[in-house]
């Protein structure tokens, strides 16, 4: 006695089964696809403009360089702010491996005016600060237009803006500064390792002692350290600055500021990753739906195939292979979609471009994941299905 067994799906007529039903209703499959592709497309374009974003700030540190160390007077015990001694900017400069170190004061109570028609409380909020001459190299910042302060234009009415501080008094040739006016020599670009710098109205060293009374006294200094040694000499400048009390010191890293901003845009991210997973999740639903209305549409061909000879386990994987199918056009469709969305917005902001290989495989693997569950209880559905209950509908 000759035993039938059914013959097994070769892969290629599987693919040509499946996609038979998707290209029978292309228009619902196309609107199907999109809710996978929109998900898929939000997960891969956030996780490649996070990407980038940090590519491009790991980019800006290797130019700016992690050995960046600020002093700065903290408080006293009595909750009044200190001072650093006199002497500190020398004294940190004979620490070994320290190989630059500037400062800048702060001239108190002497607001920067536009013009001397300007009301004495609208300040704009400036900060006017003493530099040494050092300071652009030290940290790590350069001149927009114009000309940084030199030997001669230092001990003269001469200052140099901020970045914020030059859109916020404009283009001007000169500003009002305690009574007196002092000469624009240039405009300094953005200095992302010390922020406070932007919103700054700088002044040479001994033009700010004869001309605005400044008391000489350093309120930041900035010293670069050999890579190497950045924690050591981090020990050892608060007791170098003020020997006497060197709690009342503050030392920080101003790389440390920017990790903990990309820290803070890994977190953004991750909450943008679970809002592209709803997407994704209500994309699945989207799938399964069709798929369930494809096996009601379709009970008389599904009759048919079963009084032929096909199986149940032939009608399952046919349904499910429609729905991977169905699934994988709309991730594939989302992972070029979240490519071109970080390329734009990558190019837009000068950014170099940087999609990971594992969102995009993610992104494909969680299309597949979602395509299998959502045709499975279609597919079963179907497949139990009995040849005269479905052919007589």
């Amino acid at each position: 006695m000759t035993v039938l067994r059914p013959a097994r799906l070769r892969l290629p007529d599987l693919l040509r089964l499946g996609g038979s039903g998707l290209r029978a209703r292309p228009l619902r499959a196309v609107l199907s696809a999109l809710g996978i592709a929109i998900g898929i497309a939000a997960m891969v374009a956030v996780v490649g403009i996070s990407t980038s974003s940090r590519a491009d700030l790991d980019r800006a540190l290797a130019a700016l360089g992690t050995n960046m160390l600020t002093v700065s007077p903290g408080d006293t015990m009595f909750g009044e702010t200190a001072t650093l001694p006199d002497e500190a900017l020398s004294m940190i400069k004979r620490i070994g491996p320290v190989t630059a170190a500037t400062a800048t004061g702060a001239v108190e109570d002497t607001p920067v005016y536009r013009t001397d028609r300007i009301p004495a409380g609208e300040t704009g909020g400036l900060a006017l600060l003493a530099a040494h001459l050092d300071l652009l190299p030290t940290v790590g910042a350069r001149m927009a237009d114009g000309s940084w302060l030199n030997a001669a234009t230092a001990r003269y009415p001469v200052v140099v803006l901020g970045a914020a501080a030059a859109r916020r008094l404009g283009d001007v040739p000169s500003v009002y500064v305690g009574g007196r006016w002092f000469t624009v020599a240039g405009v300094l670009a953005p200095v992302p390792l010390a922020p406070e710098l932007d919103n700054a109205v700088l002044v040479g060293w001994d033009a700010a002692e004869e001309y605005l009374d400044f008391d000489g006294h350093a309120t930041t200094v900035y010293t670069r350290s050999v890579e190497s040694q950045v924690d050591n000499v981090r020990t050892v400048l608060a007791p170098t600055a003020n020997p006497e009390s060197p709690d009342e010191v503050q030392v920080s890293k101003p790389s440390d500021a920017l990790a903990a901003q990309r820290a803070t845009d890994e977190t953004f991210t991750a909450l943008l990753l679970g809002l592209g997973g709803v997407a994704l999740l209500v994309g699945g639903i989207g799938v399964a739906n069709t798929m369930v209305i494809s096996v009601l549409e379709r009970r008389a061909e599904i009759g048919l195939r079963r009084s032929l000879g096909a199986t149940r386990g032939q009608i399952r994987t046919q349904f499910v292979a429609e729905s991977l199918l169905l699934s994988l056009l709309g991730g594939a469709g989302g992972v070029l979609g979240g490519f071109a969305v970080t390329l734009l917005y990558a190019t837009t902001q000068q950014w170099p471009t940087v999609v990971p290989p594992w969102a995009v495989a993610g992104g494909l693997g969680a299309t597949l994941v979602i395509g299998a569950v959502a045709g499975l209880y279609p597919a079963i559905r179907a497949a139990r299905l009995a040849p005269t209950e479905a052919l007589a509908v």
